[in-house]
């Protein structure tokens, strides 16, 4: 079954129901209170470790879980990806305080459909869960600015382009700069089904399950540059 980050241009559940792994505590109870209080919002749970959070199966599943990098023992990272493989209709997004380039990367390659700083404002943090569950790929500004940057920087080897039309590069490009099926066609100015079309092409050329795989497949190979 695929993740959300694949379902990308679903209208989104009547609830969105939130997981939380965060260790601190006040930062844990202060988003359990948002999402509780806020309309059309459900939290499925609050965790203060990655370890905690595996430690039973989730009854009530989560359409999105909310985790920290920084955490005791295992990493938010580790733990991502042990999540995907156990929960794989779960989007994955990043809340934390870090912003360098290697834990980025790291975080997209375990596939994280979302990265956001912890400064991101309640309203905006809102906004980027309804994003995930409709495709896509929220990120606070700055990260988004190293994303780009990531991308551009990376030097693409030579004959790596996977047999990528160029619509279907300039797609991925739109991607990697966290664009959803919607707004993708509308930067292009085509047909919301024709960018699903061209997506179900890309994922298979490039042997990916998911955008967020995708993202990370076309920084390590430099396409779409």
């Amino acid at each position: 079954m695929p993740g959300w980050c694949m379902l990308n241009g679903l209208e989104p559940p009547e609830t969105i129901s939130i997981a939380v792994i965060e260790d601190d505590r006040r930062i844990r109870q202060a988003l359990r209170v948002l999402i509780e209080g806020t309309a059309g919002f459900h939290c499925a749970g609050v965790y203060a470790s990655m370890e905690e959070a595996l430690a039973r199966p989730w009854t009530d599943l989560p359409t999105v879980a909310l985790i920290d990098i920084g955490l005791p023992g295992m990493s938010g990272i580790e733990g991502l990806e042990l999540l995907r493989q156990r929960y794989p209709s779960v989007a994955c997004v990043v809340l934390t305080i870090y912003e360098d380039d290697e834990r980025i990367f790291q975080a997209l390659c375990a596939g994280a459909c979302g990265y956001l700083l912890k400064r991101t404002s309640p309203a905006k943090l809102l906004e980027s869960m309804r994003e995930v569950v409709t495709g896509g790929a929220p990120m606070s500004p700055e990260i988004a600015r190293r994303v780009v940057g990531l991308f551009r920087s990376v030097r693409p080897p030579e004959r790596a382009d996977y047999n990528l039309t160029p619509n279907e590069l300039r797609i991925l490009k739109l991607l990697v700069e966290g664009h959803s099926y919607k707004s993708a066609a509308a930067e292009l100015g085509v047909a919301y089904y024709t960018i699903g079309f061209h997506v179900h092409n890309i994922y298979q050329k490039l042997q990916v399950h998911s955008k967020s795989e995708a993202v990370a497949k076309a920084l390590r190979s430099g396409l779409a540059g």
